[in-house]
């Protein structure tokens, strides 16, 4: 999907965990390794050609400076301004979710900023 955002991280693995896979993808795209995150909201989306199943954690704990291992960019935008990203149409219902938590979210990044 070319030209369009979203949110990191990649397939789950045959076998392996949600949280392994949230710890690998992040650690293969992003250079971070998790040490902790919580589920945020999952859902299905169906594509024209297939139907994926999205999984959003939220990471309370990481170690390493995120960088763009595996994609020519990497932006950081403000839950308020998530809408106007340029988000694939299977992300979007994420930014309700990410929006009812803001407070929390807020939190989290002044705390992984120290």
């Amino acid at each position: 999907m070319a030209g369009g955002w979203e949110f990191p991280g990649g397939k789950v693995e045959q076998g392996e965990e949600p949280f392994a896979a949230l710890k690998r993808e992040l650690h293969e795209e992003l250079g971070i390794d998790v040490h902790d995150a919580a589920p945020l909201i999952a859902y299905e989306h169906q594509y024209p050609h297939r139907r994926v199943l999205l999984d959003l954690w939220v990471v309370t704990r990481y170690s390493g400076e995120p960088q763009p291992l595996d994609a020519p960019a990497l932006q950081w935008v403000a839950v308020d301004e998530l809408e106007r990203a340029g988000l694939l149409e299977a992300d979007l219902p994420m930014i309700g979710a990410l929006a009812g938590r803001k407070e929390l979210l807020t939190k989290i990044a002044e705390r992984n900023q120290r």
